[in-house]
């Protein structure tokens, strides 16, 4: 039994030793070069392409079980560039042949040199990959059928697929991944796009599970439209386990330099840094120590997910420090327009912390701050495919002026040339005058951005403690919006507006083909003076004004909305003065014309002074009509009347002026040569908003100082006719005038 046993062994080793030398010879008796014309064969029968093999081939079958291949070019699909579809250098990949008896995979470095990929898209849609795509759902197709005829084999393959799944992973063995000078270029010719990612390589150490693994890739990509090219390096140690359900991803590190003639300086440099680490098996994301520095900026974060397969939640914090906004924008190509304060935005930096679902966005402890004011508040996001917004958002102080672009034919009227050829300041008033093309232009332009305002969904608002904008000043602004299908609503508060108040509510409407406007604005004991001056930086009046207008309006042009508007003002003014209108001088004049006066000459303001100026007026399609202004002097009563035309600026109004002769109790008419007249001084105001004219009605003048001698003269008359033709003549011809 035991010679037996000798003689068995001594067969079985013979025989495992003419194996062990059959492979080690196979390699020097069979050529694989021989056979490339029947591989050549076989993938033009299941892809359609051509395959060249330049290089030689090389098998090896023990120890290692390979093969390594020399250039490789697979032919392009019918109508596509005549260049290759892919093309590879070199590759090599060995696998040992021993551990794989013991369903251990021990797999030599992986190289792969010189691949190139020219993927393209024709003017028609059609990719040049889209036949081999197909080619594979053929092949797909035919095992599937092959399946459902042969239970029996489907079986056994699923039986067979479970056993494979069930190799330990840490029989897995990579001794490293090279992939050395890659090409990939993406020809869009439906689009008009062209991409390439050039100089591709991607290092990767020997794999070990539970221990660090070397991951090194480097690229750049050319953009023709527009021209850019962008370089990224990027390195890593990744930890993985055999259940290949926790990855840590240390020493982050991603550096891009992206270059092109639309990029300040040329160049844009930005690093990235951070840990990552993912246990699927928890479902838990950690991104911790996460810096972003580009140029000057710096960002610093640090990111939470939970649930990330399921139900993703996130959450963490974001730091960004101060950093020049305009020229990191420049930077990045998205130049900001040229603004009327040439330092804005050079200051910005933000902290915020923020909770995140797949439908849900909340930022809280905002706090932002830009140049010389601070904004905190909190912000809420549903529903990222139709955003609902909420925010409550508190500033200390902005000026928006700072940030409006300048208006390049406003720049031009600033400076004129003076008598010695050098230009000189013009007051802002000048600057901001509108050209009449600029103001047809205007006419014609659209006012609301309909498909805008139709997909806001917001509520929330805003406080501000100090606001300028338009010039204006104001202090406790709280402004609360609320917009939803189409309708925007806003409700806006100032505590203290020139020393009195202001409050108003806006409704925009564009649920329909126009849009519908409504606008409700009160002023209440607002110093007039201090506003005029720094709106138009000078004032032409001064006192306190109650004021208040309702209007409705439609359109979405200023012409269609200035004549359809509607509604009615109320306004009072106290305690005022009108400069550079002088009713007293006006008034002298027309009592020199009447009474054959001369003129004197003594110092006098070219103002007017009211101890109170009321009225009201109806907006009806545009044009505002007064029918019941009155005003107080110390020695005038003031009446007028008339319209002004929101479209045509036209004005026509009619002013009476009459002058009492002692104070504003009295009513004895002043006296001219001793004889009093009660008559009024009449005033005709017309031209235009910005051009307006005044002018003396003489005529209406002496009418009505000639009307009582004719009266004294008619009466005379019509008692004659009665004494001739009897009582009760005169009463029937005093009804005809």
């Amino acid at each position: 039994m035991s010679k037996f046993l000798k003689v068995l062994l001594s067969i079985f080793a013979s025989v495992v030793l003419l194996i062990i030398i059959a492979v080690i010879a196979i390699p020097f008796f069979i050529n694989p070069n021989d056979f490339k014309a029947e591989i050549a064969a076989m993938v033009k029968d299941h892809s359609g392409r051509d395959l060249a093999i330049d290089g030689d081939l090389e098998v090896s079958i023990f120890p290692w079980v390979g093969i390594s291949t020399g250039k490789l070019v697979l032919s392009n699909a019918k109508g596509f560039e005549d260049k290759p579809f892919a093309e590879i250098n070199a590759s090599n990949v060995k696998v040992k042949l021993i551990p794989l008896f013991s369903k251990q995979i021990k797999i030599s470095q992986i190289v792969l040199k010189g691949l190139v990929l020219n993927l393209a898209k024709n003017k028609q849609g059609i990719s040049n990959w889209e036949d081999i795509r197909k080619q594979n759902q053929s092949v797909e197709k035919k095992i599937k059928t092959i399946k459902q005829d042969t239970q029996k084999q489907e079986k056994v393959a699923q039986k067979s697929e479970s056993n494979e799944a069930q190799i330990p992973l840490a029989g897995l063995a990579i001794g490293g991944i090279s992939i050395e000078q890659a090409k990939i270029s993406w020809d869009d010719q439906q689009k008009g796009k062209y991409t390439e990612i050039n100089e591709f390589n991607f290092i990767m150490d020997k794999l070990v599970f539970g221990k660090a693994i070397g991951l090194d890739l480097s690229f750049s990509i050319f953009n023709k439209e527009p021209e850019l090219t962008e370089s990224i390096d990027f390195t890593t140690d990744l930890i993985i386990n055999e259940a290949l359900d926790n990855f840590k991803l240390t020493k982050i590190k991603i550096k891009s330099v992206t270059s092109g003639n639309g990029i300040p300086g040329g160049e844009l440099i930005a690093t990235l840094l951070a840990e990552v680490a993912i246990d699927m098996s928890q479902q838990t994301l950690n991104i911790s120590k996460l810096s972003l520095n580009a140029n000057n900026l710096s960002l610093t974060a640090n990111i939470n997910g939970t649930q990330i397969v399921d139900k993703p939640n996130f959450s963490g914090s974001i730091d960004i420090a101060e950093f020049n906004l305009a020229s990191l924008m420049s930077q990045i190509a998205m130049p900001l327009p040229e603004t009327e304060d040439s330092t804005a935005m050079s200051k910005a930096s933000m902290r915020l912390s923020f909770q995140s679902s797949q439908d849900l966005v909340t930022i809280h402890d905002l706090s932002v701050n830009l140049d010389d004011s601070h904004i905190n508040g909190s912000v809420k996001i549903k529903n990222f495919e139709a955003p609902a917004i909420n925010f409550d958002l508190k500033v200390d102080n902005i000026d928006i002026d700072r940030y409006m672009p300048v208006d390049d034919e406003s720049t031009e009227s600033r400076t004129i040339a003076d008598s010695t050829g050098k230009p000189s300041p013009q007051p802002k008033k000048a600057a901001k005058a509108v050209s009449t093309s600029a103001k047809a232009v205007a006419a014609v332009t659209t006012i609301f951005p309909v498909e805008t305002l139709r997909g806001l969904n917001a509520n929330g608002q805003i406080s501000v403690d100090q606001l300028k904008i338009n010039q204006l000043n104001m202090q406790g602004l709280n402004f609360k919006l609320k917009a939803k299908n189409g309708v925007i609503n806003t409700q806006q508060k100032v505590k203290h507006f020139y020393q009195g108040s202001y409050s108003g509510s806006t409704s925009i409407n564009v649920q329909g083909n126009t849009p519908h406007l409504s606008l409700s604005h009160k002023l209440a004991r607002v110093q007039i003076e201090p506003l005029l001056k720094d709106k138009l930086d000078e004032a032409k009046m001064t006192g306190v004004v109650n004021a208040s207008i309702k209007i409705k309006g439609q359109g979405n042009t200023e012409k269609a909305l200035k004549s359809s508007l509607n509604g009615d003002i109320d306004f009072s003014f106290k305690d005022g003065i009108i400069k550079g209108f002088n009713l007293q001088k006006i008034i002298d004049k027309g009592k020199s014309l009447i009474g054959k006066e001369t003129l004197t000459t003594g110092n006098k303001n070219d103002q007017t002074v009211f101890s109170i100026i009321k009225g009201t007026a109806k907006i009806t399609n545009g044009l505002i009509s007064n029918k019941d202004l009155y005003a107080k002097a110390s020695k005038l009563r003031v009446s007028g009347k008339g319209t002004a035309h929101l479209v045509s600026e036209k004005i026509d109004y009619a002013i009476n002026a009459k002058l009492i002769k002692r104070e504003a109790t009295a009513t004895k008419s002043e006296k001219i040569k001793g004889i009093p007249i009660p008559i009024p001084i009449a005033i005709n105001v017309a031209g235009t908003f910005t051009n307006p004219s005044y002018r003396l009605d003489i005529v209406a003048m002496l009418a009505e100082k000639n009307k009582e001698k004719i009266n004294k003269k008619k009466d005379k008359l019509l008692k004659k006719l009665d004494e001739k033709l009897g009582p009760g003549v005169s009463d029937l011809l005093k009804g005809l005038f």
